[in-house]
């Protein structure tokens, strides 16, 4: 069970979820105008983005205003209570701008450095995933109860089954797309979503057999990260790191053992 604290952060982190899921679910406009532009055109900020990080930041500030946030769309805030809120409003973004389903709100909650509890909202799936340090990681699905979700048992990495990312920007996107091409016949297929918390949720989940990605921000990986673990699998970065912006990998453990250091070899953490 997790402790109080850490149960009343994920009860704050459910709730802030849920509210900004069924705002972005149900106020997508049908002409999305663009607020601004991230690294490329490709790559947007969409109106409901903002409003749903503005509604999360709101919400948690009224109820823990001593906390610090990390929110992908500028909510950035110091804290004095030892504890910060990581917020990906919307993971998927080009996903949600273009009608498809594999969208995401992240929300994690660090305590000391640590990750304490974590939320990942699927709304185009009725799935909701959630995590405490120590205390297991779940999955609800529409008014259902919550139920336990592990990893899948590792397969042969011939047999695994690994989803992964690619960058917006033109030539990125171009030298993963060559990793992926040299990783393939190495592994049953790739699947890529676009949406790195919908991934690594099914890594949990045992959909996946793993996943790897280049250039992800800690509001990217910050609740999958904690969900993958707490359902008995592993993450990293290169050997020796922890996930980060050159390299992430999630898996079951016997299939990050070695697929991990086979990215490292092949370059997964340079472009």
């Amino acid at each position: 069970m997790p402790d109080t604290l850490d149960a009343e952060l994920l009860a704050l982190a459910a709730e802030a979820a849920r509210r900004a899921g069924r705002l972005l679910r149900d106020g997508r406009p049908s002409d999305l105008a663009v607020a601004a532009t991230k690294s490329s055109p490709v790559d947007v900020v969409t109106e409901m983005d903002l409003a749903a990080e503005k509604m999360i930041t709101e919400f948690l500030s009224a109820r823990r205003p001593e906390d610090g946030i990390l929110g992908e769309e500028g909510g950035t805030t110091d804290g004095t209570s030892g504890v910060r809120w990581v917020i990906d409003p919307l993971d998927g973004t080009v996903n949600y701008l273009y009608d498809l389903p594999q969208w995401a709100v992240s929300i994690a909650a660090e305590v000391d450095g640590e990750r304490a509890a974590a939320v990942v909202e699927i709304p185009m799936r009725a799935e909701t995933f959630h995590a405490t340090r120590g205390g297991g990681a779940f999955v609800t699905q529409g008014d259902g109860p919550a139920r336990p979700v592990r990893c899948r048992p590792s397969p042969p990495l011939e047999q695994a089954l690994i989803g992964t990312g690619f960058n917006y920007v033109a030539t990125v996107r171009t030298a993963q797309a060559a990793l992926a091409q040299r990783l393939i016949p190495r592994l049953r297929d790739i699947r890529r979503t676009g949406s790195a918390a919908v991934d690594l949720c099914d890594v949990a989940a045992g959909r996946l057999d793993g996943f790897y990605e280049r250039g992800l921000a800690p509001w990217d990986l910050a609740a999958g990260d904690l969900i993958v673990r707490e359902a008995g699998g592993r993450t990293g970065g290169r050997p020796g790191s922890e996930p980060d912006g050159d390299l992430t990998v999630a898996a079951s453990p016997g299939v990050f053992e070695v697929l991990q250091p086979l990215l490292d070899d092949l370059g997964a953490w340079h472009d």
